[in-house]
């Protein structure tokens, strides 16, 4: 069996320095590295071709320097790499990388191709699915464990709230999940024995003559800048003596920061005709998915800008319980897939369905969630139909020129970069919980009208769903209040009083890296550079040493509380109140604090 993996050498994301003069990131000096997720699918390979015989070829797209990006990956066990080096390049955006990966995998034949879930630094989860597109093979992506049978692959992928099973046919293409293999260092032995494996340079010209093709003339998009992303916290932290200080101002944040229920809205205007913003209404367990209501409200926005109008795309079984929602909250137009085989998700009876629905009705902007599901949907029908996508989002707004401006943060959000599609429609996902939903309006109506729906021959078969407990990451994305554990909490058994405090809060709880490497909470509650990016009104950081890994998940939350026994922790001057105490102390007495104040709102209430 032979396995392709791409890989990718990222800079090292708390290298970066942003220049605000020159809008640029400087690189000269900073270290690089292969992408985490990437050395997650070679370690897998590499045990796959020792337990079943076979070929691993690593391939990566870069300048020269990338070189050793390969050098490192052959020292993990890799036979040969495929270096694609070539001044053509520069510029490329996913879908341009993954045209010349493409071509450069058509020249064998590959059982299986394995890339990360996204890179550290761009974030976008794009060039795996687009990948597989091109190369006209099943994807199953985040993949946490699978087994090989014959030309049968069944494969563990991780979901929002769980996992599930799925089955495909070879060849295949997988994304690597963190849970796919342990991290593995190369000895110096294994370098020495490294040096006699081949690398091989293909340039431009020997993938393909049409030059178009690649670099910044075969890419969609095009980045109109960089900015950086100012965070200033207050920093204040207090000794363990003023507890009761820090429980006071600490409940008088949590006032202010809940969300109060939202005024019943006024009706709008009609829309002027025009051509439509589309949003794909993502949907779990017969509920729609609140970023599904808040890409609603930035669509409305949009059409308001541009012109035209705002339609809500449904796929899946049984969905006309959805159709009131999303006409309250802003659906002008409603277009239904309704099919037995659209339930449960899979990418190509999906991507079947939206691809074909986009070609015959062209709208305008195609926006999506920024979930698992999104990642996994919306790069595959980018590619089936050569459009540029901007992925992970955390704005979108109509410039001048009346083009989509959308903004994508890198590098763990240091900076943002605005992007632009040189195609249209124009495709974006965004993610949970960076935008607002609009008031629902009870009064509104929307009509809903069935889109034909045309299958292939499945080649990706869900054969079992499994929910597991601790919570539903949508909650997580979507929650004004969310407490965090670290480390410093001691141990499994000291999470009870912290969820007695997070259920009084009705805030779900998330987790560092080293907590789910623990295995203390699930996977899917892991904040932070592998993990997911919130913006919570108010997130509370309870035994969290504030490493930056974890800090960039949590940029964009409102106000940060910390408590932590070391007062030299790097959480504090990355918090807005933090407290040098023991939470063991401090978290039990704002619970009773809270729990209090919530008995005197009932008594009046009654």
């Amino acid at each position: 069996m032979r396995i392709a993996v791409c890989i990718k050498q990222v800079p090292v994301a708390n290298a970066m320095v942003f220049d605000a003069e020159s809008r640029t990131l400087k690189r000269e000096g900073v270290p690089l590295e292969v992408n985490s997720f990437d050395l997650r699918a070679v370690a897998k390979a590499v045990e796959m071709k020792r337990s079943h015989g076979g070929e691993v070829v690593v391939v990566t797209m870069g300048p020269p320097q990338a070189r050793s990006a390969l050098e490192h990956c052959l020292a993990m066990g890799a036979d040969r790499a495929l270096h694609l080096c070539d001044r053509a390049f520069a510029g490329s955006d996913t879908l341009a990388t993954a045209q010349a990966l493409a071509l450069a995998l058509r020249r064998e034949k590959f059982y299986l191709v394995f890339c990360g879930k996204h890179s550290t630094d761009a974030e976008t989860s794009q060039v795996g699915p687009e990948l597989a597109e091109l190369l006209d093979i099943p994807q199953v992506t985040a993949v946490q464990g699978f087994t090989v049978f014959g030309r049968t692959l069944a494969a563990r992928r991780e979901t929002e709230t769980g996992y599930e099973i799925v089955e495909t046919t070879l060849p295949a293409l997988l994304t690597a999940s963190e849970d796919l293999a342990p991290e593995r260092f190369p000895t110096r032995e294994d370098r020495e024995q490294a040096k006699s494996r081949p690398i091989q340079t293909l340039t431009a010209t020997e993938l393909s003559p049409d030059s178009f093709l690649f670099g910044k003339a075969g890419s969609p998009t095009e980045v109109a800048g960089l900015q950086a992303v100012p965070v200033n916290r207050e920093g204040r932290t207090l000794p363990p003596e003023s507890a009761e200080q820090f429980i006071r101002e600490t409940v008088e944040t949590i006032r202010e920061r809940r969300i109060p229920p939202a005024p019943e809205a006024s009706a709008p205007p009609p829309r002027a005709p025009g051509r439509a913003v589309w949003v794909v209404a993502e949907h779990r367990e017969g509920k729609l998915r609140p970023v599904s209501l808040e890409l609603l409200g930035k669509a409305a926005d949009l059409a308001d800008k541009a012109g035209g109008e705002v339609a809500a795309l449904l796929l899946g079984h049984r969905l006309e319980k959805h159709v009131p929602a999303l006409a309250a909250h802003g659906a002008d137009h409603i277009l239904t897939a309704d099919h037995p085989d659209l339930e449960p998700y899979t990418t190509e009876a999906h991507a079947a369905v939206l691809a074909e629905a986009i070609r015959t009705r062209r709208p305008r902007s195609v926006l999506l969630p920024s979930t698992l599901q999104g990642r996994d949907l919306a790069p595959r029908v980018a590619a089936r139909l050569g459009l540029g996508l901007t992925g992970d989002c955390v704005d979108l707004d109509i410039n001048g020129e009346g083009r989509l401006v959308q903004h994508k943060p890198a590098f763990g959000g240091n900076v943002v970069a605005p992007i632009l599609s040189r195609t249209s429609p124009e495709m974006a996902t965004v993610r949970p919980g960076m935008l607002r939903a609009r008031p629902p309006d009870s009064r509104r109506t929307a009509p809903a009208e069935p889109l034909p729906v045309h299958l292939p021959p499945a080649r990706v078969r869900v054969a079992l769903q499994s929910r597991q407990a601790g919570g539903d990451i949508a909650d997580l994305e979507s929650a004004p209040i969310v407490v965090g554990v670290g480390m410093g909490i001691g141990g499994p058994e000291n999470l009870a009083p912290i969820r007695r405090l997070a259920e009084l809060l009705q805030a779900p709880l998330a987790a560092t890296r080293d907590i789910t490497d623990a295995g203390w909470l699930p996977r899917h509650h892991q904040v932070g550079l592998t993990g997911r990016a919130i913006a919570p009104r108010l997130y509370i950081a309870i035994g969290i040493r504030g490493a930056m890994e974890h800090m960039v998940g949590v940029r964009r939350a409102g106000t940060i509380i910390a408590i932590n026994k070391d007062p030299r922790a790097p959480i504090f001057p990355n918090s807005d109140l933090g407290i040098a105490g023991d939470w063991e102390q401090v978290v039990p007495r704002l619970t009773r604090e809270l729990a209090q104040m919530k008995e005197a709102a009932q008594a009046m209430a009654r």
